[in-house]
């Protein structure tokens, strides 16, 4: 069970780094590996609800995750399954309700709702103000959490963050939260991202459920809502949290929003709710600077029971420069092949290891790969942008989508978005695609090549 159990946390990493924030604590992070043999891999989840989604929308994806840590069966089967952890309970209608260790919320989850509140797995309580690192670039953000950690309701309502991928932005609005049950463990608060209220919602419209679910979050004493970008163009949705905001507010009760962007430049936004958002505080988290990024990874290595070098340490802070969540995940790949190696995680190694991207620029950004793709396919960028089929700009744009990949790391939705997509499943495709044909296709090989070194020329 160890074997199977570190497997499954292999291709757990994996998965977080590829899709986004949202989709990984909402379809993910509750599933475990339960048997694989050669014929079948059998993976544990939590609920009717996330079996549904992930055989319909990721069987390929845990297949190939699967297939990197050495598994491969012909089929993979999902088995509703209680984890020690988590006790299960059913209510009269026959919805599970999961009760986790972690859930932030002290008082009852609704049990006369048909609404499944369940699948919205609550505060992480590694998320804390001890283990997040204050630098020049988020210190006014992590004051401001820490006053209304202290006084919620009371200043900074609503409080907004906004920054890039992985630069601590749910790390912090969750320890408010955690802050908050510390000092007040009754307190009724909802921690959960703009995803998993926007199914929530449509549950509440199929079931006819709409008064239990409104009453369910305006009864919150804090609403901490994660990834609010993702609430562009629903518009049955914002209305909906509209009403919510202006119950909450009304009532001097604390809202917490994150998002990768401000409030005006969140497409297809109501005017209403970007004036309610501009109401209280809104901060620009920036991505961390040298020093922090140093501190980062040396309290992640004390957290594996190591003191790292400092010539390592700084080795590690240069090659990654804006995400945190990246900057853990090299570390994290040093330590790893240390300890397969029975290695000292010295600077010979270090570099040895990383030594493909320890000289690489830092300084590429997504707009300059599909504009370099664009000029090297002879292409306008509004052809990789459009819709278009043609087979001239199909395959340039699966390119500018692997590269986007490859180089910046970007997760799947990301990537969507920067291509002007709505369906990440298209770069998923399109990743998956070139990354298969470059093996067999010294001509595309070829391509590949000389862009990246114009890329980086």
């Amino acid at each position: 069970m160890q074997e199977v159990a570190g497997i499954w946390q292999a291709v757990l990493g994996e998965i977080e780094l590829t899709v986004s924030r949202g989709n990984f604590v909402t379809w993910f992070k509750n599933t475990h590996l339960l048997d694989y043999t050669p014929e079948r891999a059998i993976i544990g989840v939590p609920n009717i609800f996330i079996k549904q989604q992930l055989e319909r929308k990721y069987t390929d994806l845990l297949r190939d995750m699967l297939g990197k840590n050495g598994v491969a069966p012909a089929e993979i089967r999902f088995d509703i399954y209680s984890s020690p952890s988590t006790k299960s309970r059913r209510t009269s209608d026959d919805t599970v309700v999961l009760s986790a260790p972690s859930t932030s919320s002290k008082k009852s989850e609704n049990k006369q709702s048909g609404v499944a509140h369940n699948y919205r797995q609550g505060l992480n309580n590694r998320y804390t103000f001890d283990t997040f690192i204050v630098g020049g670039s988020n210190e006014l953000a992590y004051a401001a959490c820490q006053a209304i950690a202290q006084k919620p309701g009371e200043k900074y309502n609503p409080l907004f963050l906004y920054g890039g991928v992985g630069i601590g932005k749910t790390h912090l609005i969750q320890a408010v939260g955690n802050e908050i049950l510390k000092n007040n463990p009754s307190a009724h608060v909802v921690y959960l991202s703009t995803e998993q209220f926007v199914q929530e919602f449509l549950d509440a419209i199929r079931f006819k459920k709409n008064t239990d679910f409104a009453g369910y979050y305006r009864s919150a004493d804090v609403l901490i809502i994660d990834d609010i970008q993702f609430i562009a163009g629903k518009e049955k949705t914002q209305e909906e949290f509209f009403h919510t905001f202006n119950a909450l507010h009304q009532a001097n009760k604390q809202i917490i929003i994150s998002s990768d962007k401000p409030p005006r430049d969140i497409p297809t936004l109501e005017e209403r709710l970007r004036s309610r958002f501009a109401w209280g505080m809104s901060i620009d988290m920036q991505t961390p600077d040298f020093e922090t990024r140093c501190a980062i990874v040396q309290s992640k290595a004390q957290a594996h029971g190591l003191k790292l070098e400092s010539d390592v340490v700084e080795f590690l802070a240069n090659l990654v420069h804006s995400n945190i969540r990246e900057l853990e995940g090299v570390l994290n790949q040093l330590l790893a092949y240390c300890e397969m190696r029975n290695l000292s995680p010295d600077i010979h190694v270090a570099e040895a290891l990383f030594s493909g991207s320890a000289n690489r620029p830092k300084h590429i950004t997504a707009k300059q790969i599909l504009e370099h793709t664009a000029r090297y396919y002879s292409l306008d960028l509004e052809d990789i942008m459009s819709p278009k089929r043609d087979k001239e700009i199909v395959v340039p744009r699966q390119v500018a989508m692997h590269l986007l990949r490859s180089e910046l790391k970007l997760s799947f939705p990301k990537i969507a978005r920067e291509c002007g997509r709505k369906d990440h499943t298209t770069a998923i495709h399109a990743v998956d695609k070139i990354s298969k044909e470059l093996a067999v296709d010294p001509q595309l090989r070829q391509q590949v090549v000389e862009l990246k070194g114009r890329l980086y020329a």
